[in-house]
């Protein structure tokens, strides 16, 4: 698969931390402080081309969540294939202290899925399984 990338800017990064990793990361493209509890758009700098079929996935840095309390809040955000405007992550700070998400640093990570698009048909009844209904917390926690 060939993803095309658009940099708004010179200094605008996108790249895979290790040969192998599934996601590649994500960069600020301004600094941006994020009070306790805020919600914050932070904007990369980019804008990607997916090829029908895949949608990527905006999803948290393990390190911001557990060291700073930052996380990606419709994790995971997905790009539709058709999107064309700049790839931004939608963060919460669930921490006690103000974080700063300083330009040209991690804020994201960006995993590329492979999707069916399934053909839909309207129907009057489903049919029955062992588990029927049975749902939130059903199987016990």
């Amino acid at each position: 698969m060939k993803v095309q990338v658009k940099k708004l800017s010179e200094e605008t990064k996108m790249e895979f931390a290790h040969k192998g990793d599934a996601g590649i990361d994500l960069y600020a493209a301004e600094t941006v402080e994020i009070l306790p509890g805020e919600i914050k758009l932070v904007k990369t700098g980019i804008k990607i081309a997916i090829p029908e079929g895949f949608e990527g996935q905006v999803r948290p840095k393990s390190g911001l969540a557990l060291n700073n309390g930052i996380t990606v809040l419709n994790t995971p955000g997905t790009i539709d294939s058709g999107y064309r405007g700049e790839v931004c992550v939608i963060t919460i700070n669930h921490s006690k202290k103000k974080f700063t998400a300083e330009k040209g640093k991690k804020i994201a990570q960006l995993v590329f899925n492979k999707i069916e698009i399934p053909e839909i048909e309207l129907v009057e009844e489903l049919d029955d399984t062992a588990r029927g209904e049975n749902g939130f917390g059903s199987t016990g926690l």
